[in-house]
């Protein structure tokens, strides 16, 4: 049985704590540790900053991110999408210490603090259209 969840918001930085908040909240039904939540959360700030930032290149009340979930069995998949700029080489900004946006001192660790913290990651881009980070989590214990 799968379960889905989809929301949008506006490109804000502050609606990533919403994003952090509506993805523990789904997550919470595969029964996480405190850790497991916490990792999920920081890799979905992770990828909710880098689309507004990276995607859009500002903040702004007319650009959306989406977040999408699913669960089936005892995976959680989770999909932040925006349709900004694209990335012109996924291979290169996913290095450590790789930023488009050095003017914004950013420390071009999101795609690794993603990695680190998921299971899986996935980043289809292309340029003038946007990107899609996929993520996955495995729990060993489900209710």
């Amino acid at each position: 049985m799968e379960n889905k969840m989809k929301v949008e918001f506006t490109s804000l930085s502050r609606n990533e704590s919403f994003a952090r908040v509506v993805i523990s909240a789904f997550a919470a039904q595969l029964d996480p540790t405190l850790d497991e939540i916490s990792d999920i959360k920081t890799a979905v700030s992770e990828a909710v900053t880098n689309a507004i930032i990276h995607g859009y290149g500002e903040e702004s009340e007319e650009q959306v991110v989406k977040l999408e979930a699913s669960i089936i069995g005892n995976v959680l998949e989770v999909k932040v999408i925006d349709e900004g700029k694209g990335i012109d080489n996924v291979d290169v900004a996913r290095q450590p210490l790789y930023t488009s946006r050095p003017d914004l001192e950013r420390s071009g660790m999101g795609f690794t603090v993603m990695e680190t913290f998921m299971d899986e990651l996935k980043v289809v881009s292309e340029v003038g259209v946007g990107t899609t980070v996929i993520m996955k989590k495995v729990f060993n214990s489900v209710v």
